[in-house]
């Protein structure tokens, strides 16, 4: 089955993040899905629909990475593909965050179809695996929204299988995922994302 310690340390990183995720404005009421890696079959994952400021360890669910609960009754995020794919084409993934910021949802708005964002002249690209200068630049593709996940799942997948560097994508007029091998470091490249979301945003205005 699963370590238990493992997932109550895992259940409260969620929690934690959860807190600071909804403090900062990036998961408004039940909005994003959060998930850590349990072991190589299992992951612990918000249970849908509830409040991402106010979480608790019982909001918290096991599902293995077929998206199945486990020893559960609850029912995870509908996005639970999403975050499974990334945990199979990245095995030292540890944990994934998915947000719904106003920065993200506008920005993803603004960009043409099948155009990704290019980030690049950033300091902040540092923030990122693999991103040692501010003289380089970062895809973050956009993918348009659907209800149809499985098929959503499969072209992440496909995409990242591809472009491994990449730390993350958008989902058009949806929101952010992101991931990182550590909790801690899935959060930084939250904040590291919305900072320059933010940057691409006010660079449009100005233009």
């Amino acid at each position: 089955m699963f370590d238990v310690t493992r997932y109550a340390e895992a259940a409260q990183s969620i929690v934690d993040a959860g807190r600071f995720l909804y403090g900062r404005g990036w998961s408004p009421a039940t909005s994003s899905n959060y998930s850590a890696r349990l072991d190589d079959h299992h992951i612990a994952i918000t249970v849908s629909g509830r409040h991402k400021g106010e979480l608790a360890a019982g909001d918290v669910m096991v599902v293995d990475l077929a998206g199945q609960p486990v020893q559960s009754q609850c029912r995870s995020s509908a996005e639970t593909l999403l975050h499974t794919v990334l945990y199979e084409v990245f095995p030292e993934v540890g944990a994934v965050l998915h947000t719904h910021s106003v920065n993200a949802t506008v920005l993803s708005r603004l960009l043409p179809p099948d155009q990704p964002l290019i980030l690049e002249g950033y300091e902040l690209q540092k923030a990122f695996p693999g991103q040692d200068t501010h003289d380089a630049s970062l895809q973050v593709p956009v993918f348009d929204n659907t209800q149809d996940i499985p098929d959503l799942a499969g072209r992440t997948a496909q995409w990242f299988r591809d472009h491994p560097q990449q730390p993350g994508y958008l989902i058009r007029g949806h929101g952010l995922y992101t991931w990182g091998r550590t909790m801690a470091d899935c959060l930084r490249h939250v904040e590291a994302f919305e900072f320059l979301f933010e940057c691409e945003l006010a660079t449009m205005r100005l233009r």
